[in-house]
C-alpha cells in the first residue's frame, strides 16, 4: 500500500478520535455511563412495562411506550427481549410496537451526544419526532391488527400481567430515593455538557457528585452498590471500545469519502434524498452512540455535505432497526406485522426527514 495514501487516512482517524475524546468523555460519557448503570441496576423495569396492557388507557400506555427509552436506556439488541417478553405477556402490539422504536430511538445517552456533537436543533428534533413515530407507529399498528383475524397470533390473548412493584425499597427506603438518584445523575450530565462558565460549573457539578454519592452510601445496601458499579463497567466495556474503533474508522472512511458524491445524493432535504437515508439507516447495524460520528463524519453532516432532512431520518431509522434487528423481530411477531412495522419506520423517517429539512432550511 502506498504510504502517501494511507498516512493520511490514519491521521484523519486518529485526529476524529482524539477531537471525539477531548470533547465528550469527561463531561458527555462518564456522567452518561454512570446513569446507565443506575437504570440497569437501581430501577425497576417493570414499572414501566405494567402499562403495555392493551386495556390500558390509550393516553397513558402510549405515553410511556414513547418515552421510555429515555427510562430504560436500551439499543436494538437489547430491546429485542423485552419487546417479546412483553409480547408473550399480553401486551397491546400498538404499545408494544411503540417501545420497541422509541427504545434506541430516544436512547438517553444517544440523544445527549447528538445535541452535544451535532447540534441541539438536531437533537431537539430527534427527540420530537421519535416520539411522534413511536406514538404513530403503535396507534397504526393497534388499528390494523388489534382487530381481526390477526389476533389469533396470540399477542393481544390477555392484558399485561406485570406486577406493579411496591412504593418502598430495601430496608423501608422510600419509593422515591431510585428514580432521584437517577434524577441527581442527570443533573450533573446536563451541567457538565451546559455552556456555563468552567467555575460555578465545577461547583455545581462537585455539588451534585457529593448529593449523589450521599444518596448512594445513605439508602442503597451494599449488594445495590455493587450491582451498580458492575453494572456502569458492564455497559462501559462493552460500548466504550466500539466508539473507540467505530469513531477512528470513520474518520478514515471521511478522509476517503468522496463529498461531491455525498452532496448529490444527500445534500438536499427532498423525498429521494431522506428515503435513501432511512433505508441505508434500517439496513446498518449502529451501535450505541455509534450513529452520531456516522452522520456527523462519515456522512458528512458536520462538514456541511449532508442536509439536515437525511440526517434526521438516518438518526430515527440507524438506531431502531437494523437487518439482524428485522430478523428476530419477524419472527417474534410474524412476517405481516413485522413487514408493516418495518415499512412504518422507514417512511415516518422519510416523512420526518422532509418536514425538519424544510424547518432547518
Amino acid at each position: 500500500m502506498n504510504p502517501e495514501i494511507v498516512l493520511p487516512a490514519l491521521a484523519a482517524g486518529f485526529e476524529a478520535l482524539m477531537e471525539y475524546l477531548s470533547a465528550h468523555v469527561l463531561t458527555c460519557l462518564i456522567p452518561a455511563f454512570f446513569i446507565a448503570g443506575a437504570i440497569a441496576a437501581l430501577l425497576q423495569r417493570e414499572a414501566v412495562l405494567k402499562y403495555f396492557g392493551k386495556d390500558s388507557p390509550k393516553w397513558l400506555c402510549y405515553s410511556v411506550a414513547s418515552t421510555s427509552g429515555t427510562i430504560l436506556a436500551v439499543c436494538s439488541c437489547t430491546i429485542l427481549p423485552m419487546f417479546a417478553g412483553i409480547c408473550r405477556r399480553g401486551a397491546g402490539i400498538g404499545p408494544a410496537t411503540a417501545f420497541l422504536f422509541a427504545g434506541p430511538a430516544i436512547n438517553l445517552l444517544a440523544v445527549v451526544l447528538t445535541a452535544r456533537v451535532l447540534g441541539l436543533e438536531l437533537g431537539a428534533a430527534r427527540i420530537a419526532a421519535a416520539v411522534s413515530m413511536a406514538i404513530i407507529i403503535g396507534l397504526i399498528m393497534a388499528a390494523i391488527f388489534e382487530r381481526g383475524s390477526d389476533e389469533a397470533e396470540g399477542t393481544e390473548e390477555a392484558a399485561c400481567t406485570v406486577p406493579a412493584s411496591g412504593g418502598g425499597g430495601e430496608d423501608g427506603r422510600p419509593g422515591y430515593i431510585p428514580p432521584l438518584f437517577v434524577g441527581f445523575l442527570v443533573a450533573v450530565l446536563l451541567a457538565a455538557t451546559s455552556g456555563i462558565d468552567l467555575w460555578p460549573k465545577a461547583a455545581i457539578v462537585s455539588a451534585l457528585v457529593i448529593a449523589s454519592a450521599w444518596l448512594l452510601m445513605r439508602y442503597f445496601t451494599e449488594m445495590e452498590k455493587a450491582s451498580f458499579l458492575e453494572e456502569t463497567w458492564w455497559l462501559t466495556k462493552r460500548i466504550f471500545p466500539l466508539l473507540l474503533v467505530g469513531t477512528f474508522i470513520t474518520g478514515i472512511i471521511g478522509y476517503y469519502l468522496p463529498v461531491d458524491l455525498i452532496r448529490r445524493i444527500f445534500g438536499e432535504s427532498d423525498f429521494a434524498a431522506c428515503l435513501v437515508a432511512s433505508v441505508i439507516g434500517a439496513l446498518l447495524y449502529m451501535p450505541t452512540l455509534l450513529e452520531v460520528p456516522i452522520v456527523g463524519t462519515m456522512f458528512g453532516y458536520s462538514s456541511g455535505a449532508m442536509a439536515p432532512g437525511p440526517a434526521l431520518a438516518l438518526l430515527l431509522a440507524g438506531p431502531s432497526m437494523s437487518l439482524p434487528n428485522m430478523i428476530v423481530i419477524w419472527r417474534i411477531i410474524g412476517s405481516k406485522r413485522a413487514t408493516v412495522y418495518i415499512t412504518l419506520v422507514i417512511i415516518l423517517s422519510t416523512l420526518m426527514g422532509m418536514i425538519y429539512g424544510m424547518v432547518a432550511s
